[in-house]
């Protein structure tokens, strides 16, 4: 059973890795859940958090549709939303086929603005919200061994940018958070040494930072495409 004094989060991407992170994170900060990944990962997980979820991939809308429908059901409210895909199709830049471009348009831009189609209305009428996109830290930097990534993540940075200048008025903020090399994939030794830091970073550090930006506290920050990188990033 609900309870009407918790807020909910919404996460997409949310059974394993950064998302199980997140998740993790949220609930332990009060949050109620509902959790979306392609296996039973999601559903594992809810069960332990207490949280609800519902199998799908990010570039399905009838899987977004209903997840949503879910939580809705569930608790009646949407305070939170992550959104947070899978990796796009690579490949030689002019070798890649329409349908691979297709696909990560689907995964990475149209299901931003297919989740904030079903959860705006909703966060209208509640006066208040906050969603955070998980994209990449090579977004700005685009790199020829993640061609789709790039060009579709950039896309999403302008959408988080368009969004927040709609909705602002409105109290409701989205941002992006754009992970470095992270411990959620097996990287190479010798990857730590590209990084100021020396390191890779940890779920954990992305999950904090998705907490900051969903909550109170971060009520002035929005449109906007934080770097939790360790410095890798050149941009200024």
């Amino acid at each position: 059973m609900s309870d009407t004094t918790k807020p909910v989060a919404l996460i997409t991407g949310g059974g394993r890795g950064m998302g199980e992170a997140i998740a993790r994170e949220l609930s332990a900060q009060g949050y109620q859940l509902a959790l979306m990944s392609p296996s039973e990962s999601c559903e594992k997980l809810a069960a332990e958090l207490g949280g609800v979820a519902s199998r799908g991939v990010a570039e399905k809308a009838d899987d977004l549709k209903a997840i949503f429908d879910l939580t809705m059901k569930t608790y009646g409210r949407i305070d939170a939303v992550v959104n947070l895909s899978g990796h796009p199709p690579k490949g030689d830049l002019l070798d890649i086929s329409d349908e691979d471009w297709t696909l990560g348009s689907d995964m990475m831009i149209l299901s931003l603005v297919r989740m904030a189609r079903l959860v705006t209305p909703v966060m209208l009428k509640q006066g208040k919200g906050a969603f955070v996109n998980i994209t990449t830290f090579a977004a700005y930097e685009p790199s020829l061994v993640f061609p789709v990534s790039c060009t579709y993540r950039a896309a999403a940075g302008a959408f988080t940018k368009l969004y927040s200048d709609r909705y602002a008025a409105d109290n409701i903020r989205m941002n992006c958070i754009l992970p470095g090399y992270i411990d959620s994939l097996n990287h190479k030794p010798e990857t730590a040494e590209k990084v100021p830091m020396k390191r890779i970073g940890h779920v954990e550090e992305i999950a904090k930072t998705a907490a900051f930006l969903l909550s109170d506290g971060a009520g002035y920050i929005t449109g906007q495409n934080i770097r939790v990188d360790g410095g890798v990033t050149r941009h200024v």
